[in-house]
Protein backbone atom coordinates (compact mmCIF):
# COMPACT_ATOMS: atom_id res chain seq x y z
CA UNK A 1 0.00 0.00 0.00
CA UNK A 2 1.85 3.37 -0.93
CA UNK A 3 0.25 5.79 1.93
CA UNK A 4 1.01 9.40 1.03
CA UNK A 5 2.77 11.71 3.70
CA UNK A 6 -0.72 14.14 3.12
CA UNK A 7 -2.51 10.83 4.62
CA UNK A 8 -0.56 10.57 7.92
CA UNK A 9 1.05 14.09 8.95
CA UNK A 10 -0.60 16.71 11.48
CA UNK A 11 -2.08 19.30 8.97
CA UNK A 12 -2.38 21.61 11.70
CA UNK A 13 0.60 22.80 11.98
CA UNK A 14 1.46 25.48 14.51
CA UNK A 15 4.64 27.81 13.18
CA UNK A 16 6.43 30.73 14.98
CA UNK A 17 8.59 33.23 13.55
CA UNK A 18 12.49 34.36 14.25
CA UNK A 19 11.73 37.11 15.91
CA UNK A 20 9.15 34.99 18.67
CA UNK A 21 11.06 34.86 22.21
CA UNK A 22 11.93 31.51 23.54
CA UNK A 23 8.94 31.66 26.10
CA UNK A 24 6.38 32.19 23.44
CA UNK A 25 7.49 29.56 22.06
CA UNK A 26 8.06 26.95 24.76
CA UNK A 27 4.53 28.21 25.66
CA UNK A 28 3.10 27.36 22.13
CA UNK A 29 4.39 24.07 22.74
CA UNK A 30 3.81 23.05 26.14
CA UNK A 31 -0.39 24.21 25.53
CA UNK A 32 -0.31 22.02 22.12
CA UNK A 33 1.30 19.14 23.52
CA UNK A 34 3.98 19.00 20.66
CA UNK A 35 7.57 19.12 20.63
CA UNK A 36 8.76 20.66 17.64
CA UNK A 37 7.69 23.61 15.61
CA UNK A 38 8.36 25.27 12.34
CA UNK A 39 10.30 28.58 12.39
CA UNK A 40 8.46 29.88 8.81
CA UNK A 41 9.29 32.72 6.85
CA UNK A 42 7.97 35.90 5.36
CA UNK A 43 6.65 33.98 2.37
CA UNK A 44 5.24 31.12 4.53
CA UNK A 45 8.48 28.92 3.65
CA UNK A 46 10.28 27.04 6.43
CA UNK A 47 13.42 28.85 7.80
CA UNK A 48 14.14 26.42 10.41
CA UNK A 49 12.82 24.20 13.53
CA UNK A 50 12.75 24.17 16.76
CA UNK A 51 12.52 21.45 19.12
CA UNK A 52 12.28 20.46 22.97
CA UNK A 53 15.91 20.02 22.30
CA UNK A 54 16.99 23.49 20.69
CA UNK A 55 14.55 24.89 24.18
CA UNK A 56 16.70 22.89 26.74
CA UNK A 57 19.74 24.97 25.57
CA UNK A 58 18.48 28.01 25.65
CA UNK A 59 20.43 30.79 27.83
CA UNK A 60 17.18 33.42 28.17
CA UNK A 61 13.67 33.23 27.66
CA UNK A 62 13.78 36.29 26.25
CA UNK A 63 16.05 35.13 23.25
CA UNK A 64 14.75 34.91 19.87
CA UNK A 65 14.02 31.89 18.26
CA UNK A 66 15.73 32.44 15.70
CA UNK A 67 19.27 32.25 17.32
CA UNK A 68 18.59 28.91 19.01
CA UNK A 69 16.92 27.09 15.95
CA UNK A 70 17.99 24.85 13.99
CA UNK A 71 18.61 26.25 10.18
CA UNK A 72 19.12 23.27 8.56
CA UNK A 73 15.52 22.32 8.26
CA UNK A 74 14.40 18.88 6.54
CA UNK A 75 11.46 19.40 4.20
CA UNK A 76 9.53 16.69 1.99
CA UNK A 77 6.56 17.38 -0.35
CA UNK A 78 3.33 16.04 0.84
CA UNK A 79 2.57 14.10 -2.03
CA UNK A 80 5.85 11.61 -1.54
CA UNK A 81 5.43 8.17 -0.19
CA UNK A 82 6.06 7.73 3.94
CA UNK A 83 9.01 5.69 2.76
CA UNK A 84 10.46 8.53 1.11
CA UNK A 85 10.14 10.57 4.94
CA UNK A 86 10.83 7.32 7.03
CA UNK A 87 14.18 7.24 4.47
CA UNK A 88 14.96 11.24 4.94
CA UNK A 89 14.54 10.77 9.07
CA UNK A 90 16.81 8.19 9.22
CA UNK A 91 19.77 9.01 7.24
CA UNK A 92 20.03 12.20 8.85
CA UNK A 93 18.97 11.20 12.43
CA UNK A 94 15.95 13.44 13.02
CA UNK A 95 12.71 12.81 14.11
CA UNK A 96 10.68 15.53 12.32
CA UNK A 97 10.50 17.02 8.97
CA UNK A 98 8.26 19.91 7.69
CA UNK A 99 5.86 19.13 4.76
CA UNK A 100 5.56 21.46 1.81
CA UNK A 101 3.35 22.05 -0.52
CA UNK A 102 5.04 24.30 -3.33
CA UNK A 103 7.58 25.77 -0.80
CA UNK A 104 4.80 26.75 1.63
CA UNK A 105 4.42 24.73 5.49
CA UNK A 106 1.08 22.71 4.79
CA UNK A 107 2.29 20.01 7.58
CA UNK A 108 4.88 18.76 9.63
CA UNK A 109 5.64 14.91 10.15
CA UNK A 110 7.10 13.03 12.98
CA UNK A 111 8.92 9.24 13.82
CA UNK A 112 5.50 9.18 15.86
CA UNK A 113 3.09 9.15 12.83
CA UNK A 114 5.31 6.64 11.19
CA UNK A 115 4.99 4.27 14.15
CA UNK A 116 1.40 4.37 14.46
CA UNK A 117 1.08 3.31 10.39
CA UNK A 118 2.70 0.33 11.76
CA UNK A 119 0.51 -0.30 15.04
CA UNK A 120 -2.89 0.47 12.58
CA UNK A 121 -1.34 -2.37 10.39
CA UNK A 122 -1.19 0.59 7.73
CA UNK A 123 2.07 -0.43 6.25
CA UNK A 124 3.58 -3.98 5.97
CA UNK A 125 7.11 -4.55 5.91
CA UNK A 126 8.52 -6.38 2.84
CA UNK A 127 10.36 -9.39 3.19
CA UNK A 128 14.16 -8.71 3.17
CA UNK A 129 16.35 -9.92 0.28
CA UNK A 130 16.79 -13.75 -0.80
CA UNK A 131 21.10 -14.46 0.30
CA UNK A 132 22.92 -15.53 -2.72
CA UNK A 133 23.96 -19.09 -2.97
CA UNK A 134 27.54 -19.36 -1.86
CA UNK A 135 29.08 -21.52 -6.13
CA UNK A 136 32.21 -23.41 -5.69
CA UNK A 137 35.43 -21.15 -4.97
CA UNK A 138 37.85 -20.18 -8.00
CA UNK A 139 41.32 -19.90 -7.85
Amino acid sequence: MNVKIADVMATQVITAQPHHTIAHVRELMKSNGIHALPIAGPEGEAVGIITTFDLAEAKSETTPVGQVMTEHVYTIPQYNDVHHAARLMRNHKVHHVVVTHEKQIVGILSSFDLLQLVENHRFVAKPGPTPKKQGPKRD
